[in-house]
């Protein structure tokens, strides 16, 4: 028998026959809804899902945001780092952090535990005990990675006597596996750095100790290292030697992190973002500059030159600042003047409100000056402090 005759809807039952029987399921009927009244199962069964609506741009869909990235670990780590020798302890019981492009200043008497410390973290030499990190790997078991970050100048650097300043460092170059297309006019740029562009076909045996000690410094920033570590850097250098390699040091601010050892107090001074001072192996005092002031010296100096009844003295202080005291007094000259030594806790200028009390005092005021206590009085009174204490520890 001929299907011409037959209508749509048993066409569509003959392109999907229905199951008898077969029941509308509960999650399609939660997505296409109960059929309209007029549909059979049959039809239901046949019929296509509605399709799902568009998203527009003003559907309350919000975007998730990508997950912030992880902070950069810092460029040094070192936690409880410990040294001996022969139950000697050269480092005992370490610990600071050294954020990326920051120059430190690292201070300390001879056999301090300085150089041993840098040897370590440039992994020439293995700690006892403790951990140390190189932008954040460990030295212990990755040292061959840690010495690829890091750029180091030894306080005696050995040079071969025979090289030329140029031939010198494209061989240091490829040693650090620089590509040679790169080598050359990075040599070019630390010869300009570092003023040796007048002696760069000269032998290296040849050299003042300045030139020699610059040669150094470019072999260590030659690669761009994230991290440069310099003993003694300015040892041996004239004045003029020392400003062109303070500016050089500077000029890393901010794009490689710089540690120095030095006794050079002042240049640490003027170069450095923050200092550590270590004695005996121990850390004594970190932190800037004028931190080092507030928290080992603890007090601001004035020199105070002039006449009047010294008796007095104390109360013009006192109307001045409470914290104002006398710490020492000269004799006078022979026009009656004094000269006093003030110290005060206070960390803000007193000079105005100084001489406005003691010339309500009476007092004829030659000369009142501010002294600041200097890295080198820092460094003695940190110093000295930590060997009190070792010496009262030996007591007991």
């Amino acid at each position: 028998m001929s299907n011409a005759n037959a209508g749509p809807a048993t066409v569509a039952a003959q392109a999907r026959p229905p199951v008898k029987g077969e029941a509308q399921s509960d999650f399609e009927t939660a997505v296409a809804g109960p059929p309209p009244a007029h549909m059979t199962s049959e039809d239901a069964l046949t019929a296509s899902p509605a399709p799902a609506p568009a998203t527009t741009p003003d559907s309350d869909a919000t975007p998730q945001a990508a997950p912030p990235s992880p902070p950069a670990p810092p460029a040094i780590e070192v936690h409880d780092l410990v040294k001996s020798y022969a139950g000697h302890v050269a480092v005992d019981h370490i610990s600071f952090s050294l954020p990326r492009g920051e120059i430190l200043g690292f201070l300390g008497p001879n056999g301090a535990g300085k150089s041993t410390t840098m040897r370590i973290l440039t992994g020439y030499l293995p700690a006892t005990s403790g951990r140390v990190a190189v932008c954040g790997h460990p030295v212990a078991s990755r040292g061959a990675e840690v010495k690829k970050l890091i750029g180091y100048m030894p306080e005696n650097n050995p040079l071969p006597e025979d090289m030329r300043v140029h031939e010198y460092l494209y061989f240091r170059g490829r040693l650090k596996e620089m590509p040679r297309r790169a080598l050359a006019p990075r040599i070019d740029e630390v010869l300009e750095l570092c003023d040796l562009k007048r002696v760069r076909h000269k032998i290296i045996g040849k050299l003042s100790k300045g030139f020699r000690q610059r040669v150094g410094i470019a072999e260590a920033i030659l690669a761009e290292p994230p991290i440069i570590i310099m003993d003694e850097p300015t040892i041996g250098l004239d004045p003029h030697q020392i400003l062109i390699v303070r500016d050089l040091i500077a000029s890393l601010r901010g794009r490689m992190t710089v540690i120095i050892s030095s006794h050079i107090l002042p240049e640490i001074e003027m170069t450095c973002d923050r200092v550590l001072i270590i004695n005996q192996g121990r850390i004594v005092a970190q932190g800037t500059p004028e931190e080092l002031r507030r928290s080992v010296i603890g007090h601001s100096h004035y020199e105070l030159e002039a006449a009047g009844d010294p008796s007095l003295l104390p109360r013009a202080l006192g109307e001045c600042d409470e914290s104002l005291q006398i710490a020492a007094t000269g004799e006078p000259d022979a026009a009656g003047f004094h000269r006093w030594l003030l110290t005060t806790k206070r960390e803000d200028p007193l000079g105005e409100a100084l001489l406005t009390a003691l010339t309500q005092s009476g007092f004829r005021v030659r000369s009142l000056s501010r002294s600041q206590p200097t890295l080198e009085d820092v460094f003695l009174a940190a110093t000295r402090r930590s060997w009190d204490v070792t010496s009262d520890e030996l007591k007991r």
